[in-house]
């Protein structure tokens, strides 16, 4: 067998092996982090927020590779439980808490107390926290997390008031593997994650699934996670 046929093969195993390798040197540094941080008197350097901040961001990608790798192994099932709606939002913004307090970013939530969905709401979290670290990157000034109830779904949305998504993001079909932009750096990742824990949620004959566009309120981009 030629080699570069048996590197295409093994790629994905390896790949996986690489990425489990990074999480525990990650896992290392953030202990490391944190010894650092008690020898410092408060008030602490601002540094050390945005390093707490970008080691979870890296933690929560990586988490996501291993997650797509296991659902195209058919080796991964949803750990879904009845939530509520509000609980799931609290839980974006503590985790935002540390990029919101560096920034002049206004992080505003919406959300009738008495929604309640059934869905895996570690994954959900994790997909809509980088969206909305995403929001907050592009923004201008303010990004709102909201939910509500359209007919048997429960839908979390996000919005910005930034120049919104560009046509590639809008119209793309979110099951094809993301590409990367090398102008922007983005990768679409965020989407692609989100549409693909979006599908495995089932209710019936309906189906999770997202959508994007810029009607934001506030003139700027709109996300919307739809989950039956």
């Amino acid at each position: 067998m030629p080699n570069n046929q048996m590197l295409s093969i093994g790629f994905p195993a390896i790949l996986a092996s690489s990425v489990h390798d990074i999480k525990n040197s990650l896992t290392a540094l953030r202990a490391l982090l944190s010894q650092l941080e008690n020898i410092y008197q408060d008030p602490k350097p601002n540094e050390f927020k945005h390093l707490e901040f970008e080691t979870n961001r890296m933690n929560s990608s990586l988490m996501q590779l291993l997650t797509l790798y296991k659902i195209d192994l058919s080796q991964f099932s949803l750990a879904i439980d009845e939530h509520r709606a509000a609980d799931i939002v609290e839980d974006i913004v503590a985790q935002q808490s540390t990029l919101l307090s560096l920034s002049n970013i206004e992080l505003i939530t919406q959300c009738d107390g008495e929604l309640f969905c059934y869905c895996d709401s570690t994954l959900i979290s994790n997909a809509l926290c980088t969206l909305v670290n995403n929001s907050q990157r592009y923004c201008l000034s303010k990004v709102l997390l909201s939910v509500t109830q359209e007919n048997d779904y429960i839908v979390f949305s996000i919005e910005d008031d930034g120049m919104g998504y560009p046509e590639n993001l809008i119209s793309s079909d979110y099951k094809q593997v993301p590409q990367l932009d090398l102008v922007t750096g983005n990768t679409g990742l965020g989407l692609f994650f989100a549409e693909t824990i979006a599908q495995l949620h089932v209710q019936g004959q309906s189906r999770g699934f997202i959508v994007t566009d810029n009607g934001s309120q506030f003139g700027g981009a709109r996300f919307k996670l739809y989950l039956p």
